[in-house]
């Protein structure tokens, strides 16, 4: 008997099994016969296509539109009756410079300049044997003076009460958003030359530079629109200029609920929330609405309260009458000088303010904002980019952790919740729409988490014939955390309605 269970010796009769690993060839039928006879090949049916329904083809439609658009660069080149008068312009300019003293005209005003030109332009055009009827010849004297004291092809797009950003890549393509759609714009620069002085006139005056030493600058103009420019050799196309322009009429809470951007039952608690003194965190993305939900927000101030707000170029507009605006310095060409919005937070603390209102925190001055809050500085407000509360919550700490300052996470964790009070989320839709989609309560520490409660949120359902985003606004129909401290100041049965 082998080691395997089989008798040793040779096989036997027919039938016997081979010995252990020895293999036997396959035996392959002929064909018809055998075991296996041959199956005649039969076709088998098609799988049927999977229909599509309407949607997904709509879809799937849009997808190879875009993928087969053009992707040459959109030009700004003006064309017809505009590129007529910019090409007069150009002949017109230089004699009457000739004839003007920059010192003198720097102290009238637009209108006044117009009027001391109309005659000098007149004695130009005759000299240059051009006949313009009367509509050109405005239409000239407006652009030069815009080119002597405005901004040059700026200022048709300032103008513009329809437009928010205004976005210059080089001399020779300009982009507007109009309601939260980006188009072309028809204005263009002379050369790359001409595009750099009116950036270098846009942040001189507020003291600042830009050349290729300094080749970013943040700036902002009378209005308080905010301007970012930046220069060769970082900017490949010519010099770049980013405006963000701010309406001239101040937006309030209720106008946005009237625009869509919140229910009215979410109007009444973020009134409620600025007037009772919560400390609260604007999160959102770039162009959400952050500054405007800011400055909407503190028109619900007392004014009898000391406002200080702190920002790296002056943007806020409050409507209040005990208001100080501060603004950070970058440094001189020696790296010298600069001061920071830490050192501003710092040194507000020292002005006896009753809130404090930081444009955007992005570093270490968080903690100090923080402990302003934590402070007797209740009602402080901020804003930071973020995609949601919970993230803007894990920002905060990162923020902290970055700094120099040595502190265990759970002793940020803790001072957070402590803090804040309110975390409004503010997004820019795929419609161009700014709606705010979460109210979020910061309620305390659970271990090491820190703890929050939705109030409202934002459903997306669907979206219309147009594009437009259809959605609807729902409470949680939770008792807010924070109604003894609206009981404070009378507004805790509104708050609690509100909420439910």
């Amino acid at each position: 008997m082998s080691a395997f269970g089989r008798r040793s010796g040779a096989s036997g009769a027919t039938g016997s099994r081979p010995a252990f690993g020895v293999a036997r060839p396959m035996h392959v039928p002929e064909p018809g016969g055998g075991q296996f006879p041959p199956v005649d090949a039969v076709p088998l049916p098609a799988a049927p296509a999977p229909e599509l329904s309407q949607t997904t083809s709509d879809a799937m439609a849009r997808l190879a539109s875009r993928q087969d658009g053009s992707g040459d660069a959109a030009s700004s080149r003006v064309e017809g009756f505009d590129a007529s008068v910019h090409k007069i312009k150009e002949q017109v300019l230089p004699r009457l410079l000739e004839r003007v003293d920059p010192e003198a005209a720097a102290t009238l005003s637009k209108d006044e300049l117009a009027e001391e030109f109309r005659p000098i332009i007149g004695e130009v055009l005759r000299e240059l044997k051009i006949n313009l009827n009367r509509r050109e010849q405005f239409a000239l004297e407006k652009v030069l003076v815009d080119e002597l004291l405005g901004y040059g092809p700026l200022e048709e797009l300032l103008s513009d009460p329809d437009i928010s950003d205004i976005m210059v890549n080089g001399p020779e393509q300009t982009f507007v958003e109009k309601k939260g759609r980006l188009e072309i714009a028809p204005i263009s620069f002379r050369d790359e030359q001409h595009l750099f002085q009116i950036a270098q006139r846009i942040v001189n005056k507020v003291g600042r530079r830009v050349d290729q030493t300094t080749p970013l600058a943040d700036a902002r103009l009378p209005d308080g629109s905010r301007v970012n420019v930046i220069v060769p050799p970082l900017s490949l196309r010519g010099t770049a200029i980013s405006i963000r322009k701010f309406s001239a009429k101040p937006i309030t809470i209720d106008m946005m609920a009237g625009f869509g951007s919140m229910s009215p039952q979410m109007a009444t608690a973020l009134k409620i929330a600025g007037a009772s003194r919560f400390n609260i965190i604007i999160s959102g993305g770039t162009g959400s609405g952050k500054t405007t939900m800011l400055n909407a927000l503190s028109k619900m101030i007392d004014p009898g309260e000391r406002v200080l707000t702190i920002e790296d170029a002056a943007e806020l507009r409050l409507q209040q009458p005990h208001w100080l605006p501060l603004e950070t310095r970058p440094p001189n060409l020696e790296g010298q000088g600069e001061i920071s919005i830490r050192d501003l937070v710092k040194n507000a603390l020292r002005m006896r303010p009753d809130r404090i209102i930081l444009g955007e925190i992005r570093g270490a001055e968080c903690f100090d904002m923080l402990s302003a809050m934590n402070t007797g500085h209740d009602g402080s407000m901020c804003t930071l980019h973020s995609n949601s509360p919970r993230e803007a919550l894990a920002r905060m700490e990162n923020m902290v952790m970055m700094s120099d300052i040595k502190v265990p996470k759970e002793a940020i964790s803790r001072q957070i919740a402590d803090s804040v009070d309110l975390i409004i989320q503010v997004k820019r839709l795929r419609d161009g729409s700014r709606r705010v989609t979460n109210v979020t309560e910061v309620i305390g520490m659970e271990g090491p988490v820190i703890v929050t409660q939705e109030l409202f949120k934002f459903e997306y359902m669907d979206e219309g014939q147009d594009g437009k985003i259809v959605g609807e606004y729902r409470s949680a129909g939770l008792r807010p955390y924070t109604l003894d401290k609206a009981r404070q100041y009378g507004f805790d049965q509104p708050l609690l309605e509100a909420c439910l």
